[in-house]
């Protein structure tokens, strides 16, 4: 992959702006919409991309109205559309950063409507350290431990 002239370009806010918009960009590809706000962080070598307030299709918000079960339904669903397109999740993120996705975690949550995607690539991103040394190791368990919290909310 000959992606180091788009990483030397594109940096900080930047990237992480082109990041945000090359995956609702994927989204609204498939959906027909995309989230009000999204927002991605980087940490070392994982990127985080937030969205909220996706918005429901007609038949998601008719599952979530009138179905016990709903939320539960349409978390199912939007887990399954994730997984088609993760391929293209992944190419986007290795495009835009130059690095290899190693791993790419998916969760959605209906009330609020928030989803993250959570990419770890095989090395830190130049400028995107949250500390140095010791602390800088325990603050990424920290974080890692804190999104398979939320992946079993």
């Amino acid at each position: 992959m000959n992606t180091a002239s788009v990483h030397t370009v594109l940096g900080g806010g930047r990237l992480l702006a082109a990041i945000s918009t090359s995956i609702v960009a994927i989204l609204r590809e498939n959906y027909g919409r995309g989230p009000m706000k999204a927002k991605t962080y980087a940490v070392d070598d994982m990127i985080v991309v937030v969205m909220r307030a996706s918005g429901y299709t007609p038949l998601e918000q008719t599952l979530i109205d009138n179905d016990q079960d709903g939320g539960d339904r349409v978390v199912a669903m939007r887990h399954e559309f994730q997984l088609l397109v993760a391929d293209r999740y992944k190419r986007a993120v290795e495009e835009l950063t130059g690095r290899n996705v190693v791993a790419f975690l998916s969760q959605a949550h209906v009330d609020p409507d928030v989803t993250i995607e959570v990419f770890f690539v095989d090395g830190p991103l130049p400028g995107f350290d949250i500390m140095e040394g010791v602390e800088r190791d325990a603050a990424r368990q920290a974080i890692k431990m804190a999104l398979a919290g939320a992946a079993a909310v």
